[in-house]
Protein backbone atom coordinates (compact mmCIF):
# COMPACT_ATOMS: atom_id res chain seq x y z
CA UNK A 1 0.00 0.00 0.00
CA UNK A 2 1.41 3.51 -0.94
CA UNK A 3 -0.86 6.58 0.46
CA UNK A 4 0.35 9.22 2.43
CA UNK A 5 -1.32 12.49 3.82
CA UNK A 6 0.23 15.51 4.47
CA UNK A 7 -0.99 18.45 6.35
CA UNK A 8 1.12 21.61 6.26
CA UNK A 9 1.25 24.93 4.20
CA UNK A 10 3.29 25.77 1.05
CA UNK A 11 6.04 27.05 1.20
CA UNK A 12 5.51 29.22 -2.45
CA UNK A 13 2.67 29.75 -5.42
CA UNK A 14 2.45 26.64 -7.35
CA UNK A 15 3.95 26.35 -10.33
CA UNK A 16 0.85 25.90 -13.08
CA UNK A 17 2.19 24.36 -16.82
CA UNK A 18 0.38 22.81 -19.42
CA UNK A 19 1.84 19.61 -20.94
CA UNK A 20 2.17 19.49 -24.80
CA UNK A 21 -1.00 16.83 -24.75
CA UNK A 22 -2.87 19.69 -23.06
CA UNK A 23 -3.01 18.22 -19.72
CA UNK A 24 -3.01 20.61 -16.59
CA UNK A 25 -0.10 20.05 -13.77
CA UNK A 26 0.69 22.00 -10.86
CA UNK A 27 3.96 21.63 -8.94
CA UNK A 28 4.10 22.79 -5.14
CA UNK A 29 5.76 22.50 -2.01
CA UNK A 30 4.06 21.82 1.32
CA UNK A 31 5.99 22.49 4.79
CA UNK A 32 5.47 20.15 7.24
CA UNK A 33 6.07 19.78 10.60
CA UNK A 34 7.48 16.98 12.70
CA UNK A 35 5.50 15.47 15.26
CA UNK A 36 8.46 15.84 18.11
CA UNK A 37 10.83 17.92 19.10
CA UNK A 38 14.26 17.30 19.51
CA UNK A 39 16.20 17.81 22.95
CA UNK A 40 16.89 21.42 22.38
CA UNK A 41 12.80 21.53 22.16
CA UNK A 42 13.04 22.85 18.72
CA UNK A 43 10.69 21.24 15.74
CA UNK A 44 11.90 20.02 12.58
CA UNK A 45 10.34 20.86 9.22
CA UNK A 46 9.81 18.64 6.07
CA UNK A 47 9.78 20.41 3.23
CA UNK A 48 7.72 17.62 0.44
CA UNK A 49 7.27 18.28 -2.91
CA UNK A 50 3.74 17.43 -4.44
CA UNK A 51 2.69 17.23 -8.06
CA UNK A 52 -1.12 17.40 -9.12
CA UNK A 53 -2.78 16.69 -12.23
CA UNK A 54 -5.64 18.00 -14.56
CA UNK A 55 -8.76 19.76 -12.41
CA UNK A 56 -6.95 19.35 -9.39
CA UNK A 57 -3.70 20.71 -10.90
CA UNK A 58 -6.24 24.00 -12.29
CA UNK A 59 -7.91 24.32 -8.95
CA UNK A 60 -4.50 24.75 -6.75
CA UNK A 61 -3.23 27.02 -8.91
CA UNK A 62 -6.33 29.67 -9.38
CA UNK A 63 -6.59 29.16 -5.21
CA UNK A 64 -3.88 28.34 -3.65
CA UNK A 65 -0.53 30.96 -2.40
CA UNK A 66 2.42 30.51 -0.57
CA UNK A 67 1.22 30.22 3.33
CA UNK A 68 -2.03 28.81 3.53
CA UNK A 69 -2.50 25.50 4.91
CA UNK A 70 -3.53 22.47 2.79
CA UNK A 71 -3.87 19.09 3.31
CA UNK A 72 -2.64 16.40 0.75
CA UNK A 73 -3.51 12.88 0.05
CA UNK A 74 -1.97 10.88 -2.33
CA UNK A 75 1.30 8.25 -3.14
CA UNK A 76 4.66 8.75 -2.96
CA UNK A 77 6.67 8.01 -6.37
CA UNK A 78 10.36 8.05 -6.87
CA UNK A 79 11.94 9.46 -10.44
CA UNK A 80 15.40 8.80 -11.89
CA UNK A 81 16.45 11.53 -13.89
CA UNK A 82 19.93 12.18 -14.79
CA UNK A 83 21.21 15.88 -14.35
CA UNK A 84 23.51 18.74 -16.03
CA UNK A 85 26.45 17.28 -14.82
CA UNK A 86 25.67 13.85 -16.31
CA UNK A 87 25.05 12.43 -12.19
CA UNK A 88 21.98 9.70 -12.16
CA UNK A 89 20.21 11.47 -9.67
CA UNK A 90 15.82 10.59 -8.07
CA UNK A 91 13.42 12.81 -6.85
CA UNK A 92 10.98 12.15 -4.48
CA UNK A 93 7.72 13.39 -4.32
CA UNK A 94 4.08 12.98 -3.49
CA UNK A 95 1.73 12.52 -6.72
CA UNK A 96 -1.96 14.09 -4.93
CA UNK A 97 -4.85 12.61 -5.64
CA UNK A 98 -7.03 15.14 -3.23
CA UNK A 99 -5.74 18.62 -2.03
CA UNK A 100 -8.11 20.43 0.59
CA UNK A 101 -7.67 24.03 1.33
CA UNK A 102 -7.84 24.08 5.17
CA UNK A 103 -8.00 28.00 6.11
CA UNK A 104 -9.62 30.78 4.17
CA UNK A 105 -7.71 32.72 1.87
CA UNK A 106 -7.64 36.74 2.54
CA UNK A 107 -10.14 37.26 -0.30
CA UNK A 108 -12.47 34.88 1.02
CA UNK A 109 -12.33 36.05 4.80
CA UNK A 110 -15.15 38.41 6.72
CA UNK A 111 -14.78 41.52 6.50
CA UNK A 112 -13.05 43.20 9.70
CA UNK A 113 -14.85 46.54 10.75
CA UNK A 114 -11.99 49.33 10.80
CA UNK A 115 -11.05 51.13 13.94
CA UNK A 116 -12.93 54.42 12.60
CA UNK A 117 -16.29 51.95 12.39
CA UNK A 118 -17.82 50.55 15.28
CA UNK A 119 -18.39 46.85 14.73
CA UNK A 120 -22.55 46.91 15.37
CA UNK A 121 -24.61 50.28 14.99
CA UNK A 122 -24.73 52.99 17.52
CA UNK A 123 -28.45 52.32 19.78
CA UNK A 124 -31.00 54.47 17.85
CA UNK A 125 -28.81 55.53 15.28
CA UNK A 126 -31.04 53.63 12.46
CA UNK A 127 -34.42 55.04 13.96
CA UNK A 128 -35.65 51.42 14.94
CA UNK A 129 -36.10 50.12 18.33
CA UNK A 130 -33.01 49.62 20.34
CA UNK A 131 -31.58 46.30 21.06
CA UNK A 132 -32.78 45.86 24.95
CA UNK A 133 -36.32 47.43 24.52
CA UNK A 134 -38.76 45.64 26.16
CA UNK A 135 -41.41 43.84 24.28
CA UNK A 136 -44.86 42.37 25.40
CA UNK A 137 -44.81 38.24 24.60
CA UNK A 138 -48.32 38.46 25.80
CA UNK A 139 -49.45 35.66 28.58
CA UNK A 140 -47.72 32.43 28.76
CA UNK A 141 -48.66 29.40 28.01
Amino acid sequence: MNRIVLVGRLTRDPELRVTQSGVSVARFTVAVDRPFASQSGERGTDFIDVVVWRRQAETVGAYMKKGRLVAVEGRLQVRSYQAADGQKRRAWEVIGDRVEFLDRGPDSAARVPSAEEPPFPEPGDDGESTFGDEIDVGEPF
